[in-house]
């Protein structure tokens, strides 16, 4: 008999044709083994965020410096327009600009303070010398100062009465000078030529007469002025030296942590070759102020201790300070008579070339090492920017910057 194929509509049939679960799976049909389905699309995977890692330097356990939202969202930065970058710099040239009108006005105030800075740093050690013997520090402080004040008072006493004195005794001899010339047929003839007489009244008038009076303002203006600006000084060293050691360590706490040690150690040898090139510097003037003295009072000087004095005072002065006074001193001597002229000449002449080749060197070689080349244009170049107080300073900022050169800047370029 002929079999009949099942009716399509039978349940079980149909399911049982239908591909099972196995096949949705990728697993190939039961009834045909040549066939086979395609894999279904999978999801993709969800890829994890990525793990912030901190910056160096900085605690991981810290939370990280985001904008709390309660302030609204942050905006784009500012575009670098060049109307903004033009801005910037005009602001950057006009507060340098104003930075420097305020050091030029503030310029004879910056010379006093220095001036006081470099007094302190040589007095310090004498500070510290009686410190070391059992003074306390203020008692140290105020012996130091007392000393610098009567050794400047000695120095005016010295110095203000022979220039009074002969100042009068010029005034006293105007008019015997005066009869002197008019007793010379030669000096009569051209006052009478060039009508001098009339000249010199017609200048008398309330103009001549009000810039005479103007000049002698000006005088006083300069004589207090030198005043206040002594006191300022000393005032400012006395300070100074007081606190010259927390001066010191506020300084130092301004520098890097990691760099404070080998700064400070820098700091004090500059410190230290500043303070033995003031003791050095003043005790070859006082030698040299001494033996002025001395050949003074042999030779018959007037007024030995104003020109000792003068001596000590200029001889502080590197390269030329020793050579103006000698050159004072011999005018004095000219002055007196010729053979005393010439001895003081002699004198000087012999006496800078033993301070020159056997006093200084023997002193320096202790306190700073420096060129002598250097050391001449470091005074050159301290006379032209702030005259003498920049050439009492050019020795030992050049001591400072061969120091830093030295240990600082060279290995550097070594290492690179």
């Amino acid at each position: 008999m002929p079999q009949h194929n099942p009716p399509a509509d039978d349940p079980d049939e149909t399911a049982g044709s239908q591909p099972t679960g196995n096949a949705l799976e990728g697993a190939p049909p039961t009834g045909d083994p040549d066939v086979t389905a395609d894999p279904p699309p999978t999801a993709p995977a969800e890829v994890p965020p990525p793990v912030p890692v901190p910056a160096p330097g900085i605690d991981p356990d810290e939370p990280p410096a985001v904008p709390s939202g309660k302030f609204g969202t942050p905006g784009r930065p500012l575009r670098r327009s060049s109307f903004l970058i033009g801005f910037t710099g005009a602001l950057g040239v006009l507060l340098a600009y104003t930075l420097y009108l305020g050091i030029r006005n503030a310029g004879g105030i910056l010379v006093l303070v220095v001036i006081a800075l470099f007094l302190a740093v040589g007095l310090n050690p004498a500070v510290v010398r009686l410190r070391r013997w059992g003074v306390p520090h203020g008692l140290a402080v105020a012996f130091v100062a007392l000393t610098v004040v009567l050794l400047l008072c000695g120095g005016v006493v010295a110095l203000v009465p022979p220039i009074v004195t002969q100042s009068g005794q010029f005034i006293d001899q105007i008019p015997s000078l005066l009869d002197e010339l008019r007793r010379n047929p030669t000096v009569n003839d051209l006052v009478e030529r060039y009508d001098v007489v009339e000249r010199v009244q017609g200048a008398a008038n309330a103009e001549t007469v009000g810039r005479a009076l103007g000049g002698v303002l000006g005088g006083a203006q300069l004589i207090f002025g030198t005043v206040f600006r002594t006191l300022t000084v000393l005032v400012l060293t006395i300070y100074f030296l007081a606190y010259f050691n927390k001066l010191r360590s506020l300084g130092y706490s301004l520098v890097p942590r990691s760099r404070r040690e080998r700064v400070q150690l820098i700091g004090d040898e500059i410190l230290a070759k500043v303070g033995a090139y003031m003791v050095g510097a003043l005790s070859i003037a006082v030698l040299a102020g001494a033996t002025t003295f001395v050949f003074a009072l042999i030779v018959g000087l007037p007024y030995p201790f104003a020109l000792a004095v003068v001596v000590a005072v200029t001889d502080l002065i590197p390269q030329i300070g020793a050579t103006l006074g000698a050159v004072i001193v011999s005018l004095v001597g000219f002055a007196a008579d010729l053979p005393t002229g010439i001895a003081c000449a002699v004198f000087f002449l012999i006496y800078q070339q033993v301070e020159n080749y056997l006093i200084y060197p023997k002193v320096m070689r202790r306190s700073v090492e420096v060129n002598e080349v250097a050391a001449l244009l470091a005074a050159l170049l301290g006379v032209a920017l702030l005259g003498v107080v920049g050439a009492l300073i050019a020795i030992p900022t050049v001591a400072a910057l061969q120091l830093i050169l030295r240990e600082v800047v060279l290995p550097r370029q070594e290492r690179g």
